[in-house]
């Protein structure tokens, strides 16, 4: 189950990871915790409403979802970069009973630094990481009105992306330059050390289907335009690997780097 702020996210980040699974028979659920309602809106004159760009982006990410072989979408209804003023209580119960619904074994989703410092991801890693946490407790119902009435379920392994220098490298030589202004801060990309990454994985197999998946995402491509004139080698080099920080496992461990997400579950 991938765990995500906006639409795009899931193709963008972890489209390898989403197809390479489904290809392989593994049931792959997303949960996504907003329309993404403030991102671009294609080559339209004036900007539409944020229910417009909402429907839009919906639209956009049951296709992408639908190419990389998504079994099933869960949307939170929050409002794109509101993320972070969610009430927590109830965003993690929100997640804590998709997780006890559909009972994964392995989660993914961003790391503390939201991969370039976006408010979104970072909230979205914090609620997934405390809701695999209460999905598990067998004493948490629910809370702020919001019940998670099924049985505990114990995830066995918990994710978040991490990338390298070189990874980073390849994937902004295609892209715009990542960088926010937050609270009168700059945030720009921080490239993880080689020597934190327990586990990449090789997509080079499905990079044509995440490709495919991220033209579904129209509406952005705008701030994408580098990626229609990339190589096949360059497009291998942004989507055919996928490197991850194992937050947590029940099932194994050590130093070792894993090639593969259900490791010790086979």
């Amino acid at each position: 189950m991938g765990i995500l702020a906006h639409p795009d996210d899931e193709s963008l980040g972890m489209g390898g990871t989403l197809a390479k699974y489904a290809s392989e028979g593994v049931e792959t659920y997303l949960l996504t915790a907003t329309r993404g309602e403030r991102g671009r809106y294609g080559d339209l004159p004036e900007r539409p409403s944020l229910e417009e760009v909402g429907k839009m982006r919906e639209a956009e990410l049951l296709e992408a979802a639908k190419t990389l072989g998504v079994k099933e979408i869960k949307l939170l209804d929050y409002i794109d970069k509101d993320l972070d003023k969610a009430d927590p209580s109830e965003a993690i119960a929100k997640i804590a009973a998709f997780i006890r619904k559909r009972k994964p074994h392995v989660v993914i989703t961003f790391g503390p630094e939201g991969a370039y410092g976006h408010p979104d991801h970072i909230a979205i890693s914090q609620f997934a990481t405390a809701a695999v946490t209460c999905a598990a407790d067998c004493e948490y119902f629910g809370n702020n009105g919001i019940p998670v009435e099924e049985k505990p379920h114990r995830v066995s392994k918990l994710y978040y992306m991490a990338w390298t220098k070189r990874v980073w490298e390849a994937y902004l030589s295609a892209f715009r330059d990542l960088k926010l202004d937050i609270d009168g801060q700059e945030r720009r990309a921080t490239p993880h050390p080689d020597w934190l990454i327990t586990t990449e994985i090789d997509t080079s197999e499905v990079w044509e289907t995440v490709w495919k998946a991220v033209q579904s995402h129209k509406t952005q491509l705008t701030i994408y335009t580098k990626l229609r004139d990339l190589p096949k080698k360059h497009h291998l080099s942004i989507w055919g690997v996928q490197q991850y920080y194992r937050v947590f496992s029940t099932v194994n461990g050590g130093r070792k780097k894993e090639n593969d997400l259900f490791e010790g579950l086979r």
